[in-house]
């Protein structure tokens, strides 16, 4: 196989993931995310009809007499149904099961009431989770490529690495943003824990790519540049199997896993996407832009 110049159209890459990156910021910043129980506090009840499950219509039209607040309603399964809305209490969480039940047939499973403390602690540790996360992952590379300080420092590969990763993170995150505007989809902690995943699976990609780049820079003959190409070449086989046989699962969890796990599969999909595409497109070529930037200002 031939070496395929890929940092030659890095400026191609750098505009069209601009382009993403600022259309995910602009929409994030109109419509924000539409935060979901587990960080806004309410209650949660879970029922199963033991005949036929009624539409999210009819169930919606006969709560109506109810102030519920947002509510938010989400088959499970053939016959189940979560609704979530804001805190009642006891006696409004009997009268809405026995209007549920006035027509057809239904069995609780859970009910659950998640205070607004918790959902701001659960935002607050969220924060610090991910802050940390990203500490770590520098920390980390910058450790692992320590020996390599030409002509690109170690600590920059980390940086390469946090910029791909804010790539790979804004884009589900618009995503998310438009979905919640018009269709209502909520920031769950599943949803929450995917995109975490994805900062792993993502630096993990770049970290294939940089420590073949570390393997090929002691074999002397080649630019950074062409060192860059000849490294990207050489993983990319690696790096498309890999994320097609992760893909090809979260689109089956995505399609027949139930309503539950829909959009935790959603975010994996996207953010596997990004990643897959900035870990052979952006993280390498940053650091060929950083060397070209640096050695035009010497």
């Amino acid at each position: 196989m031939g070496i395929i110049n890929f940092t030659k159209y890095r400026k191609i890459y750098f505009v069209f993931s601009g382009i993403l990156i600022i259309a995910s910021i602009a929409v994030l910043f109109i419509f924000g995310l539409k935060p979901g129980i587990d960080f806004t506090g309410g209650s949660i009840l879970e029922v199963e009809y033991k005949v036929e499950r009624p539409s999210n219509q009819e169930i919606k039209e006969s709560l109506s007499d109810f102030e519920l607040g947002d509510l938010y309603i989400q088959p499970t399964e053939e016959k189940g149904v979560i609704l979530r809305m804001k805190d009642i209490t006891e006696e409004t969480h009997q009268k809405v099961f026995r209007k549920l039940s006035r027509d057809k047939e239904i069995e609780e499973r859970r009910f659950e009431l998640i205070g607004p403390v918790i959902g701001e602690e659960l935002k607050g540790k969220t924060k610090i989770v991910v802050v940390l996360a990203l500490l770590a992952m520098v920390i980390y590379i910058a450790l692992a490529f320590r020996k390599v300080q030409r002509p690109i420092k170690s600590w920059k590969y980390g940086i390469a690495s946090v910029l791909t990763l804010c790539h790979d993170i804004l884009i589900p995150l618009g995503v998310f943003s438009v979905l919640g505007k018009f269709y209502g989809i909520e920031i769950t902690i599943p949803v929450v824990t995917a995109l975490l995943a994805v900062l792993g699976y993502s630096i993990n990609n770049s970290v294939v790519v940089f420590d073949r780049i570390r393997e090929n820079l002691f074999r002397r003959g080649h630019t950074f540049e062409e060192t860059v190409d000849i490294s990207l070449t050489q993983t990319l086989s690696r790096q498309i199997n890999t994320s097609l046989t992760t893909l090809f699962v979260v689109l089956a969890i995505f399609f027949f896993g139930g309503v539950t796990l829909k959009y935790f599969a959603l975010a994996l999909v996207l953010g596997i996407t990004a990643g897959t595409y900035s870990s052979i497109f952006l993280a390498a070529p940053i650091l060929v832009f950083w060397l070209r930037w640096r050695q035009s200002r010497q």
